[in-house]
This record gives C-alpha cells, sequence and structure tokens, in this order.
C-alpha cells in the first residue's frame, strides 16, 4: 500500500459541475508543495457524473449512502493513506500554498491541526455581512472552519467528525481542539493561505439567502433547540443533502 505525505478527502453529493476545478486547486497546491498528496473523492448518494469526472481527474473515488456530511468526510478519512488528512467541500477551491503551509504547521509539533478562514468567490453587500459574521464568530470562539486538516493519526484518535447532521465541523474544531490540549499542541487557522468558498447557493436563492432563511425559520430552529428536530432535519435536507438532487 502507497504511503503519502497528505491526503485530502472531499465529499461530494451531484458535484459534476464543481468536481474538476475542485481537483485542478489541490493539484495546484500539491504542486507547490512538492511532496506526495493523495485526492479522495466520497461520492454521496450521486446520480449524476460526479465519479466518473473525479477519475478522469486522478481522485481515488469512494462511495457513501449516508445524510450526515460527518460520515461522508469519515469514510474518506478512514480510507486515507496520507500521513496527513484534510479535508475540503466539493464546490469550493484551495489556494496554492494550502497544502504547504499545512504541512510545516504539521511539521513544527505545535499544532494538533486547525481549520481556514474563508473568502467568498465574489462579493456583495449580504455577502461581507455574511463574511463578516463568519470572522467574527471565528476569532471569539476559535474554532475555525473551512478546510479541516490533522495528522490521520489524530484524526483516528478522535473518531474523525462528530456525527451529527448539521454544526459537525465546530463540534470537531472543539474535539480537536481539547485533544491537543492533552499534548501542548494549539488549534490554529492558516495565516497565508485560506478557503475560496462557493457563492452557488446565492447565485441560485439571492444573496441574502441565510438572512431570509434565519428570518423565516427561526421558529423551527427555536424548536430544534428543545429537541424537536422533524422540521429542522427536513430543512437541512432541502439546504444541504439533497441540494443538487
Amino acid at each position: 500500500m502507497r504511503k503519502y505525505d497528505v491526503t485530502v478527502v472531499i465529499p461530494a453529493h451531484n458535484e459534476e459541475k464543481y468536481v474538476a476545478r475542485c481537483i485542478r486547486s489541490i493539484k495546484k497546491s500539491a504542486a507547490n508543495f512538492g511532496g506526495t498528496v493523495e485526492i479522495i473523492v466520497v461520492c454521496n448518494r450521486c446520480t449524476d457524473r460526479t465519479a466518473e469526472i473525479a477519475e478522469k481527474y486522478g481522485a481515488r473515488v469512494l462511495f457513501n449512502e449516508d445524510r450526515c456530511i460527518a460520515l461522508v468526510r469519515n469514510t474518506g478519512i478512514k480510507s486515507a493513506h496520507g500521513r496527513i488528512v484534510m479535508t475540503i467541500d466539493c464546490d469550493n477551491r484551495m489556494t496554492k500554498g494550502t497544502i504547504s503551509e499545512v504541512y510545516h504547521l504539521i511539521k513544527s509539533g505545535k499544532y494538533i491541526g486547525g481549520g481556514a478562514n474563508m473568502r467568498f468567490e465574489r462579493y456583495s453587500v449580504p455577502l461581507w455581512l455574511n463574511d463578516m459574521m463568519c470572522r467574527i464568530g471565528f476569532r471569539l470562539t476559535g474554532l475555525y472552519c473551512g478546510i479541516f486538516w490533522a495528522e490521520k493519526s489524530t484524526f483516528d484518535a478522535i473518531g474523525g467528525f462528530v456525527d451529527k447532521r448539521a454544526m459537525e465541523d465546530a463540534s470537531t474544531a472543539k474535539m480537536l481542539r481539547n485533544y491537543g490540549k492533552k499534548s501542548g499542541r494549539k488549534y490554529t487557522v492558516l495565516k497565508k493561505n485560506y478557503l475560496i468558498n462557493s457563492t452557488r447557493k446565492y447565485d441560485d436563492l439571492g444573496d441574502w439567502l441565510y438572512f431570509r432563511l434565519i428570518f423565516e425559520n427561526f421558529g423551527t430552529m427555536i424548536k430544534a433547540a428543545f429537541g424537536k428536530n422533524e422540521d429542522y432535519d427536513r430543512l437541512l435536507d432541502k439546504m444541504f443533502y439533497d441540494y443538487n438532487s
């Protein structure tokens, strides 16, 4: 079995329009890095050409049927052959120096892992507001998400991503941070590179999308906070798990 310096895991649900550009961004970053990089695309309930295109661009393709993004990512992490594992959503892209920066931060021995700041691929007033809210939230909590990265042994030790249909990213960041404290290593964020965040849902549904969703579904979110999740689960399916169906 071949070993790699880095494995990048990409969860994908009917992403034939975006999988090639995501892989191209990873390959550019891999070329800048110079080490060995494995790319895994985890096709989740795909009925389009995502798997075919991913294989054409040199990715290893796995399959998963769960309606839970954490379990989709974990399918890739468990099968990864890289010492370091990174995750990125299929409609997003990484910048040229991303893999190199992750590798050197891990190699320093100071960090258990981390996330990345996010920048939209285009901007408008509502997208700037959305961006500012994310930046403030990340700065206050220190739970940076976007691109996740850590050694495979670390992901294995914490059991991979926390098994939740929503907010699994923040929960996983907290798990990594707490695990790092045991060995005196910090959870951090990339300083020189960032995630290029897709605006495809805003392009389809309008730039005020998430503000409108909060306003229209405030009652649903309150009920979910008290454990009544039926309406919230339907909203998650509509906006995430069945979005490209």
